[in-house]
């Protein structure tokens, strides 16, 4: 009884990872297959884990199946942050050349965002998975138990100023992907501004519009390649920032 309640667990805490982990919590992922992972990660994992008492009353094992799902998806939240900040990288980019009206569904959220964030997290994705980060993530989360035993992890000061660094550091990402073209479209701007004080006759805005839209284009497929090299970098820290999360939780 002991080993199969230790198992229910860690099917827990693999759900609620699986149910925001980059890629496999997309819209288009079957709910079906992401519950077939989560168990077949739990078969894997589970043997690996000390057993844990089993409790003797109904509000102590509801207390520690609520904390492991807790645990999961706070673990998920941090591998899935480097796609929070392309969404708003894309918003930012696309809202400075003019593609922010057209918005479309994103697959992977089911969100009407922009075309541009949609194609930075398909970027992301393509190199989330040829980098094999999925798998360093799974092995991330078999090494948790490790810092984080089951229904031993608490909340600490630490652990907040370290999630809010780590939010903090989501939005100076999506700044620094989005740069090159909120760069050169100030820069657009600033010209359009000054040939407006010179010829008063042109349509600044129209002329400035399209003009803003080509340039942006033009650097964000220049730009391309070291995006994708400042992205994967960003993803490689992903399997040890999953690791701190969870030796701060388990910190006494």
């Amino acid at each position: 009884m002991g080993s199969l309640f230790n198992g229910l667990l860690v099917f827990l805490r693999a759900g609620a990872l699986l149910s925001v982990f980059p890629v496999f919590s997309g819209a288009n992922f079957p709910a079906q297959l992401r519950v077939a992972l989560a168990a077949g990660t739990a078969l894997l994992v589970a043997p690996l884990v000390p057993t844990v008492p089993l409790p003797t009353d109904f509000w102590g094992v509801a207390g520690v199946m609520v904390c492991e799902l807790g645990f999961g998806l706070l673990l998920g939240f941090v591998s899935r942050m480097v796609f929070y900040s392309l969404e708003i990288a894309g918003g930012l980019a696309a809202t400075e050349i003019g593609l922010m009206m057209p918005a479309g569904i994103n697959p992977m959220s089911s969100a009407n965002v922009s075309e541009l964030a949609t194609i930075l997290q398909y970027l992301a994705a393509m190199l989330f998975l040829s980098l094999n980060v999925h798998h360093s993530l799974l092995v991330a989360f078999q090494r948790s138990y490790t810092f984080l035993p089951i229904g031993g992890g608490h909340l600490h000061e630490s652990l907040l100023f370290d999630v809010a660094g780590r939010t903090a550091h989501l939005f100076w990402f999506a700044l620094q992907v989005a740069a090159p073209v909120l760069a050169v479209t100030f820069l657009v701007t600033m010209v359009f501004a000054l040939l407006s004080r010179a010829v008063p006759q042109m349509n600044v805005f129209s002329e400035n519009f399209s003009m803003r839209l080509l340039t942006g284009l033009l650097v964000l497929g220049v730009t391309c390649q070291l995006m994708a090299q400042h992205i994967a970098s960003f993803l490689q820290r992903l399997p040890t920032d999953v690791l701190r999360v969870a030796q701060l939780l388990g910190a006494q």
